[in-house]
């Protein structure tokens, strides 16, 4: 199931989630501008590279997924959720409204 949350659920529900992953899915170059802490980067952009990556990762695991407006991270979801990932989460308004910690 992907869900589209606003910040304040992001943090609360992160806080308290012990299976949570933070992906990035922005380009190297967004990422080199800044980005949420403790987070695991794949580029959607990259196609069946970002897919392959995907194929990887833990499905019992809970995917809080953002991207620079959050439209591409909500992509990533759906394509998570086609793949049998059944917990990711999209961050409305991505990494540019963002105002929680990040790195620079």
């Amino acid at each position: 199931m992907a869900e589209d949350i606003s910040q304040d659920e992001w943090q609360e529900l992160i806080n308290k989630d012990d299976k949570a992953i933070i992906l990035d899915v922005r380009t190297e170059e967004e990422v080199a501008d800044g980005y949420i802490p403790n987070m695991v980067h794949l580029d959607i952009r990259k196609g069946q590279g970002f897919l392959d990556e995907v194929a990887k990762l833990d499905k019992d695991k809970n995917y809080y997924i953002y991207c620079r407006s959050g439209a591409r991270s909500g992509q990533a979801c759906q394509l998570m959720n086609q793949m049998g990932f059944e917990t990711t989460y999209n961050l409305i308004g991505g990494f540019m409204n963002w105002d929680g910690e990040t790195v620079e």
